[in-house]
């Protein structure tokens, strides 16, 4: 029985292992491509000339495998249309994701507490803002921005306000069912030993409620910028004369793109692994460190008391 189950399990982890391969499959040939070589009937012709400096109508069959080189990267980093493109993206994505965490941490608390008759219409509220067309979202706001900036005029960038607005309404829910989770998931028996001991509110919170709503917390940002970061239907509908990064390298690949794309996305990837992983290391020490404070210490020492 014993050996039938060990069959099994290494029967579904040979087949996990091959979907998860199959599906990073793409990323791994883009970061290969990230450091090919433009085709030698392009760079015969262009004697002299860095390859990489070519443009795209020149540099041939980029899905072709000619060469080694590492010229991309540097070429992609001073490029002047897709680094404004990934600064503006960044932006938009840490400011949606800072308000999303927030207003989704208040509203998780909020409705944690709540009686489920008046929880509900909330509830109600968050699933639709989830499964509304992302098309609705853009209209909806760049038709509120349009009428807040012709009433008030207090938006000088109306695209970056609008895209923004868009993604924090879909973010927010988003953050607030995972930080809802986390919360209710940990109980109340923490809380209420610190306010038997004395703590106020804000310091039950601060001390107590937030270090412990961490996790979820970073894993809502995460998510958050992500989405921000890669979404290309809302600023495509709302963008005005921001470009994103997501709209800028789709017109590129319209007319042709370089391996500096690559290049980039290389890059990007390898920032936001290094993010994960730093988030990961802080938050097994923070875990590690609540624990052992815990024993060592309880909980009156925890909070201050």
């Amino acid at each position: 029985m014993a050996r039938k189950r060990n069959r099994t399990k290494a029967g579904f982890t040979l087949w996990a292992l091959l979907v998860f391969g199959f599906l990073y499959l793409p990323i791994a040939v883009m970061a290969i491509f990230a450091f090919n070589l433009p085709s030698a009937q392009s760079i015969e012709d262009h004697p002299g000339v860095d390859p990489c400096s070519l443009p795209a109508s020149a540099i041939g069959n980029v899905s072709v495998w000619n060469g080694f080189t590492t010229c991309w990267f540097p070429e992609a980093i001073h490029d002047p249309t897709y680094i404004p493109a990934i600064i503006t993206s960044a932006e938009i994505a840490v400011l949606a994701a800072v308000v999303s965490v927030v207003l989704g941490m208040c509203a998780a608390l909020a409705l944690a507490r709540m009686k489920p008759r008046g929880r509900v219409p909330f509830d109600i509220l968050v699933y639709l803002t989830l499964v509304v067309p992302e098309i609705v979202i853009a209209v909806a706001s760049l038709i509120f921005f349009v009428q807040a900036h012709n009433a008030i005029k207090i938006f000088p960038t109306l695209g970056f306000w609008t895209i923004l607005l868009g993604q924090v309404v879909f973010n927010s829910s988003l953050s607030m069912l995972i930080i809802r989770a986390r919360f209710v998931g940990m109980g109340d028996s923490l809380e209420e030993a610190s306010f038997d001991l004395g703590a106020r509110p804000l310091s039950t919170f601060r001390q107590v409620t937030l270090p412990r709503l961490m996790p979820a917390v970073l894993a809502a940002f995460l998510l958050s910028f992500t989405f921000s970061f890669d979404d290309y239907v809302l600023p495509a509908f709302t963008n005005g004369t921001t470009n994103t990064w997501p709209i800028v390298l789709y017109s590129a690949v319209r007319f042709g793109i370089t391996p500096a794309v690559n290049a980039l996305a290389v890059i990007m990837l390898v920032f936001t692994i290094g993010a994960i992983v730093i988030a990961a290391i802080v938050m097994r020490r923070s875990r590690g460190a609540n624990a052992s404070q815990n024993v060592t210490q309880g909980l009156g020492a925890a909070i201050g008391i």
